[in-house]
């Protein structure tokens, strides 16, 4: 599957490296696209998830503020809910287009 801003490809992998949480789909961390993740400030804590990492993807005049997030550290009893371990996935704003 592949997470494509305007043209530019934010991430890669084949579906069942990819984890569904609520409707999203979170690509692996070694699949994300070189110099096309920024942090942003942007704060959000999930109370069964943890804390979030926003990032601004994309580069050039073609990039989304907060078009993505990650739990770098999520809280350990979600792993269960979720049924494995995703620490630092990544999804993705709606406005990115993920296919496959």
């Amino acid at each position: 599957m592949k997470a494509i801003y305007q043209d530019t490809v934010l991430a890669e992998a084949p579906q069942d490296e990819l984890v569904r949480i609520e409707g999203n789909w979170y690509f692996p961390p070694a699949s994300l696209a070189e110099g096309q993740f920024a942090p942003s400030p942007t704060a959000y804590h999930c109370p069964w998830k943890g804390d979030a990492q926003y990032w601004t993807v994309g580069s050039g005049d073609d990039v989304l503020e907060d078009g993505g997030w990650s739990y770098p550290e999520p809280i350990p009893s979600s792993f269960e809910r979720v049924g494995t371990d995703y620490s630092g996935y990544v999804a993705f704003d709606p406005r990115v287009t993920v296919s496959e």
